[in-house]
Parts: structure tokens; C-alpha cells; sequence
């Protein structure tokens, strides 16, 4: 089995079970109906890259063979290039998700992440089918360019998948253990604010695995009272838009998804 999904599947099963004892919002009435919405949009997602993967295979292996790419050129010790790869990537998907919510046409697609106002650990792979296909193919160019191979990346991935359903589940964690991770890794009450309908808390957050990359690129937000900020889109909670055909046409409908801007039910 790919460690990736074997890592995933076993840090969904536990959070699952740990949300559901311990849940930071109001217990959720449709949780099955949910997870399956956002567990077939992962699939048909997961069918693109598995369609796709030759190609970033091919494209890596040749840059690889020709030395091409920045940790070629460094020539390190291979646990320093291998360390080194993680971060690359790491602060690559920071700046990704960043230029997903500052271009418009991305963020139509991005928009629908945001959407789900029953944040939960299904959430951390529920994403536009466009969106993955996008980052895709900004991959084909970054990974060649950086140096990286696709086993950089089934172990990038394999270590993130975890920690993105981690700091999407609706968990309550104690606020000191909270504090004491988000110094290393996004947590929930971190995330929890990117996922705000107050646009300036939507905007900040953007790191996947490792909280440095907010903090050092300054859009690290915090809120004091994490359990009331309201969670996804306004205009988007009907039932239309929580099917899978819903998700998919979200980003063609006529109504800007934008969040709003006013002040937030309570700063920090």
C-alpha cells in the first residue's frame, strides 16, 4: 500500500474518533452524508493525479539524470538534500495556497475548500478537481527547477497528509498543547482562523505543515476565542452546494465567493 494513503487513513480513522469525542464546534448532525461528499471529490481527485503521475515521473527523472535543479547544484550530503527537499516543498505549498487566495480565477476554484462550514477532518482533502489539476501542473515546472524528485514527494506527502487532516478536524484540543505545537507544525486553532468568513483571518495561515512559514513571512493570525469564529463561505450553506455536483459547478456560479470583510465576531 502507499505509505502516503496507509499515514492517511490511519490519522483519519484516530481523528475521526477523536472529534467526535472531543469536538471544538457544535456536534455535527450530517456527518456521514458530509464525509461521503468530500471523500468522492478526493477520489475523482485522487484518479487525476494517479492519471497524471507518469508525467511528473518522466519530468523529474529527466531533470534528475541531467543534474538540472537547484540541490543538484548545491551537491550536499544526501541527508542534508533530503531534509532540504522537505522544506523546499514544505515552503513551496505555502506560497501556492498564498497565490490561491490572491489570484481571483484561483481562488474561484480554491473557494469551494473554503466552503465547508462543517470543518472536519474530511475537509483537509476536499478540493476542487480544477484546483488539483492547477497544482498539478505547477508542479511539472517547481519540482524540476528545485531539484526534487517524486520520491521527495510521496515523503513530503506522506509526512503533511497527516498533519492537513490534523489542523483540519474539528478537535478540541487543550489550548496549552495547542500553543505548544503550533511553534513546529499548524495546528487546529491556527488553522480554524484561515477558515474564518472575515476575509483579513482568511487571508493569513497559508503554511501546510510547518507554522514557520507564517510566522517568517508575516501572515501568522491568531484568534483569542477560537470556538466562535464562524466557519466557511457566506451565501454557499445550502444543500446544492454540498453535493459533489455541487462542489464541482461552484466555481462557475455567477456569485462572487469571496469572503467578507467586516470586523469578525470578536478579535483576538
Amino acid at each position: 500500500m502507499d505509505p502516503r494513503y496507509l499515514t492517511a487513513a490511519l490519522a483519519l480513522a484516530l481523528l475521526w474518533t477523536a472529534e467526535s469525542l472531543a469536538p471544538m464546534f457544535a456536534p455535527r448532525t450530517r456527518r456521514l452524508s458530509h464525509l461521503g461528499a468530500n471523500f468522492a471529490l478526493a477520489a475523482l481527485n485522487a484518479g487525476l493525479t494517479f492519471s497524471l503521475a507518469f508525467a511528473l515521473l518522466s519530468v523529474t527523472t529527466f531533470a534528475h539524470s541531467h543534474h538540472f535543479g537547484v540541490l543538484h547544484l548545491l551537491a550536499l550530503p544526501a541527508w542534508i538534500s533530503w531534509l532540504l527537499a522537505l522544506l523546499l516543498l514544505d515552503c513551496w505549498q505555502y506560497w501556492w495556497h498564498r497565490l490561491n487566495h490572491r489570484l481571483p480565477f484561483l481562488w474561484r476554484f480554491h473557494s469551494v475548500h473554503h466552503a465547508d462550514a462543517e470543518l472536519d477532518v474530511s475537509s483537509g482533502v476536499r478540493f476542487h478537481t480544477i484546483e488539483v489539476a492547477f497544482s498539478f501542473l505547477a508542479r511539472l515546472a517547481v519540482l524540476p527547477l528545485l531539484g526534487l524528485t517524486v520520491p521527495h514527494l510521496l515523503l513530503y506527502e506522506a509526512i503533511s497528509l497527516p498533519i492537513i487532516l490534523f489542523h483540519h478536524s474539528n478537535l478540541r484540543l487543550p489550548a496549552a498543547l495547542d500553543r505548544a505545537l503550533r511553534w513546529f507544525i499548524v495546528t487546529p486553532r491556527m488553522h480554524y482562523v484561515h477558515h474564518s468568513r472575515h476575509q483579513p483571518e482568511t487571508d493569513s495561515n497559508y503554511a501546510s505543515g510547518l507554522s514557520l512559514w507564517d510566522r517568517l513571512f508575516r501572515s501568522f493570525r491568531l484568534r483569542k476565542n477560537s470556538e466562535e469564529i464562524t466557519l466557511g463561505l457566506d451565501h454557499w450553506e445550502t444543500r446544492e452546494w454540498r453535493s459533489l455536483p455541487g462542489m464541482l459547478l461552484a466555481p462557475f456560479h455567477k456569485r462572487s465567493p469571496r469572503p467578507r470583510d467586516g470586523k469578525p465576531e470578536s478579535e483576538p
